[in-house]
């Protein structure tokens, strides 16, 4: 009985310690699956003209479109953190690389829309612990998700084991 007690005493300190972070990790998780169905957490999808791949504009000009829009957050290439590309809708999602702003630029036209915010990057920052530093990255969320996997299997162990043992002393059934 002594390891039932100990497991029971692990399974809630470290549930009581390490909650505020997996609450943190479920509550981004959710809205990170929602985010496209939600304009103020990812811009929504502008309208692309028509075109073929023989049509599209090259990235200098991709660049190009961007920059005139003249915004402090793209100045230089230095600025822009990544561009995706949506072939099946002919969009360029520029995204700088200070305070998760986006501009979206039409592959054949170059006409831009934005800038909009991209709340969702920001949640992916949360949610995966990079937004508080490398140590909290590398050793901290990951730490969490072992903890998680221990007091999934505990609570397991914790709700079954009290039942096998009635039912080996042939109190109760095995199901109930």
């Amino acid at each position: 009985m002594r390891l039932f007690r100990l497991l029971w005493l692990l399974h809630r300190w470290l549930g009581i310690t390490f909650g505020v972070v997996l609450l943190l990790s479920a509550v981004t998780g959710f809205l990170l699956l929602r985010k496209k169905h939600h304009d103020w957490l990812q811009p929504p999808m502008m309208t692309a003209a028509a075109g073929t791949p023989d049509t599209y504009q090259p990235l200098a000009k991709v660049y190009a479109a961007v920059f005139a829009l003249g915004l402090p957050e793209f100045r230089d290439e230095g600025d822009i953190a990544r561009i995706d590309f949506r072939p099946a809708q002919r969009v360029h999602k520029v995204t700088s690389r200070h305070g998760d702003v986006e501009v979206q630029v039409c592959a054949v036209t170059l006409r831009t829309q934005g800038p909009a915010v991209r709340r969702s990057d920001w949640l992916e920052r949360l949610h995966d612990g990079s937004a508080f530093g490398d140590l909290a990255h590398g050793w901290l969320f990951p730490a969490v998700a072992v903890v998680l996997l221990f007091l999934a299997l505990s609570g397991y162990v914790m709700w079954g084991w009290p039942k096998l043992l009635r039912w080996r002393r042939g109190g109760i059934s095995p199901r109930a």
